[in-house]
């Protein structure tokens, strides 16, 4: 009887499967929403202008021992190195964008050059449907404004770092239109110029937007940015000119004091909450402190846990005596700790804020500031031959009362030219720009070959264990290390992608 009731109750349950199987083909899952049923209200767009700017947090921070923005835009450059740790080397791919040995296998570039693109993705989504929205036109142009930044934003990040990356404007409909070729950097760049700049129309002024969502203030910084990469000097002072509603707060620290975020002097910051239900924490103080048994002896943070994942972005000595006497942003930029087996080893102080769950910070991360608008006006004047409204620009930066510094005499072009990147090394420190500067300015491969020189004949100076140095083919830095490589996943992806030369 058991056998007949078995039998009985498996044909119900392959009946009840069949009669419902075309319903179970067709119907959506009810936890998604399609694309054509979510672009409708305001709302939607609020909620869709939120998704675009989130993969920034990625970008920047990807937890511990991770892969920030930081390792190309800083530890590449003279500025930052790392401590070699010799217990445990599981995270040795991080150090190789700083050898100049990494490889289109590395993490950094994949998450560079992966979050950029999901930025790109997320814009030209809600760029392709909001026209047909109905709903006010001042918000629309607001949401518009701000996808059309966040897309030339990331699209300069990867040409910056790539050279020729595949543009695209419009969302693929189908798979084979994922698979589009490198488009050549001056057709990059011209969309990302008429990107900003419709993007500086249609966004409010700083006053009107809520904190946390880009202004005008940040398109024509952006656009700024560009002009002065292309070196078209002009057009980039005419662009940083119409940067207003910002000033320099008249103490260094409290810029990026996370109770002072979105204050008077920052443009555009990835915000970061260290609330334990949102899941949007950053953590790179964690990952730039020395590594020690208990970070809590570095004030502010809890004890009862170690560190072991970090030792990364450490100030180099040639940074550190970079340094004017009493210039008081040092001491706002940069500690040293003394115990654990280390004596004076210095840190970024910058972002050292303290937390109440280990290892969670709140600190947000600064991109544009007041600062680096007048450092660029003050380039933009001195390659005009404009030496007077360039030192007056420098000098707003270098001479401000929050440097304790007096005011620089200097009018020789070639000199203003080294003032102010010097000035923006110590001004923008720990801020990814270093790395670029050098780029652009046509010394990285002299700086950093000198640098290299100089760590292998004095390893321990730069944090290297005793009896330890870096191999012979590190630090060997040529023309092919200007640009970093296309990651290996997109070559193996779409086999007609060239890979940049030497990689």
């Amino acid at each position: 009887m058991k056998k007949y009731k078995l039998i009985y109750l498996l044909v119900v349950a392959i009946l009840g499967v069949t009669s419902c199987s075309e319903d179970f083909l067709t119907k959506l899952p009810e936890t998604v929403v399609s694309a054509e049923d979510f672009y409708q209200t305001k709302s939607d767009y609020e909620q869709a202008i939120i998704g675009v700017y989130q993969p920034l947090r990625t970008l920047y921070n990807t937890g511990l021992a991770g892969y920030g923005a930081w390792t190309m835009g800083e530890m590449r450059s003279d500025n930052t190195t790392f401590s070699f740790n010799a217990v445990n080397r599981g995270y040795a791919d991080r150090e190789y964008v700083d050898l100049f040995i990494d490889d289109s296998n590395g993490g950094s570039i994949s998450n560079k050059y992966n979050n950029d693109y999901i930025i790109i993705g997320r814009a030209n989504q809600l760029l392709s449907r909001i026209d047909e929205a109905e709903f006010d036109e001042a918000a629309k142009n607001n949401y518009k404004g701000q996808a059309l930044f966040l897309r030339a934003f990331a699209y300069f990040d990867l040409v910056q770092y790539f050279g020729d990356v595949p543009l695209i404007i419009d969302p693929p409909t189908s798979y084979n239109e994922t698979l589009k070729n490198r488009t050549p950097k001056d057709l990059v760049y011209d969309q990302i110029i008429a990107d900003a700049s419709t993007a500086a129309e249609l966004l409010p002024a700083p006053s009107a937007q809520p904190a946390g969502y880009v202004a005008n203030g940040a398109a024509y910084t952006l656009l700024g940015n560009v002009y002065l990469v292309l070196e078209e000097w002009e057009k980039a002072e005419i662009a940083l000119t119409k940067v207003t509603g910002y000033s320099l707060l008249s103490d260094y620290a409290s810029i990026f004091n996370p109770n002072n975020k979105n204050n008077a002097e920052m443009i555009f910051e990835v915000q970061y909450t260290d609330d334990p239900t949102a899941g949007a924490a950053s953590n790179w103080a964690y990952n730039f402190l020395p590594i020690l048994n208990n970070p809590g002896v570095i004030a502010g943070f809890p004890d009862g846990n170690t560190n072991a994942y970090a030792g990364w972005n450490v100030p180099t000595p040639d940074l550190i005596a970079s340094y004017e006497d009493g210039d008081q942003r040092l001491d706002a930029s940069i500690g040293f700790y003394t115990g654990e087996g280390y004596t004076n080893r210095p840190y970024v102080k910058k972002y050292v804020h303290g937390a109440s769950i280990a290892p969670n910070t709140n600190d947000d991360w600064p991109v544009y500031r007041y600062a680096e608008v007048l450092l660029m006006l003050a380039e933009a004047h001195n390659e005009q031959d404009e030496p007077g409204d360039a030192l007056t620009y420098l000098n707003m930066v270098h001479a401000h009362s929050r440097t304790g510094l007096a005011p620089l005499t200097i009018t020789d072009k070639a000199q203003l030219r080294e003032a102010i990147l010097r000035e923006r090394q110590i001004e923008l420190a720990f801020e990814n720009k270093r790395w670029l500067d050098l780029v652009r300015t046509d010394n990285a491969i002299e700086v950093m070959n000198a640098q290299g020189a100089k760590i292998k004949a004095n390893p321990q100076e730069y944090y290297y264990p005793a009896g330890i140095s870096p191999i012979s083919e590190t630090y060997n830095v040529t023309e092919k290390r200007l640009i970093f490589p296309i990651p290996e996943r997109e070559i193996r992806l779409n086999p007609d992608m060239e890979q940049n030369p030497g990689y």
